[in-house]
Order: structure tokens, then C-alpha cells, then sequence
């Protein structure tokens, strides 16, 4: 897929995330608070904060809202989260899991049903479509930029060398894959040498992908922005391809 991350094509776009900034730091606040209430407010001694952290970082959310994020779950304020997981079908058969941080699990399964069945979709049951993904660690970094990253040969050396299993290079970005377990080691190893990675996150890669065509698309898309609008929704996944050609016709 010239041109276009897979990694972004499979997630979500991040175009649209962009277009929502205000709402996309909400998420990842309530991230970096959910974070540092289950472990410690040092990202240091607490790995799903540093996690959160570095993809607030990513997006150049402001170090002042990170730590007022923290502050929040040093002082114990703010609502309690609990982190809920749906499944379900998207046009085309596409399989598609949605991550939610939510206070109310009643409203969530509502909005994230309805965004489903108003787009083509459907709901499905736990584990559902979780059995065609695999939980890995994922780290990305820009195809363009410095000597090093601009070299796919030498990301690849270093990848291997810090103990990643899989990396994927495309005109973008480089997608490196690793264990879940060893996401902080590898991202470690590779911000010294590498420099800082554009995201570092846990992630659902899909086994199989589904090339989706451009009116299964278009609605695809649509049922993707619904979920992705919906303030609990944290991340949506799915194991869906859309071509460069396709994408340039819908404006993506």
C-alpha cells in the first residue's frame, strides 16, 4: 500500500482524529488518570502511565495537561473508569474491536450498539472477533525525518537488535511489532537509539485483513467516526484494507 500506513488503515484515520483535537486530549487524560489511579503517579515505577504519557507526547498534547491528568489521580478527583471491550461486525464482514473507558457501562453499550446498527454493523458478543486478532505491543515511527528513521534498513537493525518480532515499512511510517510483555524494553532500547517514537501502545493486530471496496468503505468509514466520536471510545480496531486508489476517491 504505497502511500498509506497500514498501521493507520487498520486503526483508525488519524486525519479525523486531528480535526478533534480538544477531544482527543479528553481521551487521553482520562487515560494518563485511569492509568496512575490503578498503579503509581510515577511513570517510572508504572508502566501503563508511561504508556499513556508517551502517547499524549505523540499527539503534542501539552506537558501542562499531562500532569494535571496526574495531579487528578494523585487527589483521587475525578469519576472512576473501568475499562470495557466490544466486538462486532462492521460492511464487508469486517471484523472491529472498540476500546471504552467508561463511568456508566449501560450508556456506552447504548451509543456503541447504536453507532454499530446505524452504519452497517452489528454487535456481537464477547470474543466474537477477538479470536482473529493477536494483543502485541506496537511502536511507530516516521518514514521521513532524521538520517536514521529515513533508513529502513538501519530501523530494522535496531528493531532486531532491541528484540522486536515484526517490522513494517511504508512510504510513512515505520511499524515495529513486538510482544505485549516487552513493548516497554524494545520502545526503550529504540528511543536510544532511534530518538522518540511517534506512538508506543498496545495494540490488536489482525491475523487476516479484508479488502473492503469503496461503498463498503464509505460506510465503514462512517461507523468508524461514530465510534471514534463517542467520548468513552478510547481506540477502534479492525482488520480491514482499503486501497490507495479507493482512499483517493473518498478524500481520505
Amino acid at each position: 500500500m504505497a502511500g498509506h500506513s497500514k498501521f493507520k488503515n487498520i486503526m483508525h484515520r488519524k486525519g479525523a482524529q486531528d480535526k478533534k483535537r480538544s477531544a482527543m486530549f479528553s481521551k487521553l487524560s482520562r487515560e494518563i488518570t485511569v492509568a496512575a489511579k490503578m498503579g503509581m503517579a510515577d511513570p517510572d515505577m508504572n508502566p501503563r502511565l508511561r504508556l499513556a504519557i508517551n502517547a499524549a507526547k505523540a499527539q503534542s498534547m501539552p506537558k501542562d495537561n499531562i500532569q494535571r491528568a496526574i495531579d487528578k489521580a494523585s487527589a483521587n478527583e475525578g469519576d472512576d473508569y473501568e475499562e470495557v471491550r466490544y466486538e462486532g461486525y462492521g460492511p464487508a464482514g469486517v471484523a472491529i474491536i472498540v476500546e471504552a473507558l467508561t463511568d456508566n457501562r449501560n450508556r456506552t453499550a447504548t451509543n456503541v450498539r447504536t453507532a454499530f446498527s446505524k452504519n452497517g454493523g452489528n454487535l456481537g458478543a464477547s470474543g466474537s472477533v477477538a479470536h482473529g486478532f493477536e494483543r502485541l505491543g506496537l511502536i511507530v515511527y516516521p518514514a521521513q525525518g532524521n538520517e536514521v528513521v529515513a533508513d529502513a534498513d538501519r530501523v530494522l537493525e535496531a528493531a532486531l537488535e532491541a528484540g522486536a518480532q515484526d517490522m513494517q515499512s511504508g512510504a510513512e511510517e515505520h511499524e515495529i511489532w513486538t510482544a505485549a510483555e516487552d513493548l516497554h524494553e524494545v520502545a526503550n532500547a529504540l528511543e536510544r537509539t532511534l530518538g522518540e517514537a511517534e506512538a508506543v501502545k498496545l495494540a490488536w493486530k489482525p491475523s487476516l485483513t479484508v479488502d473492503v471496496d469503496e461503498a463498503s468503505a464509505q460506510t465503514l468509514f462512517k461507523l468508524v467516526d461514530a465510534l471514534d466520536d463517542d467520548d468513552d471510545v478510547q481506540t477502534v480496531w479492525g482488520n480491514y484494507e482499503v486501497s490507495d486508489a479507493v482512499l483517493e476517491r473518498l478524500g481520505e
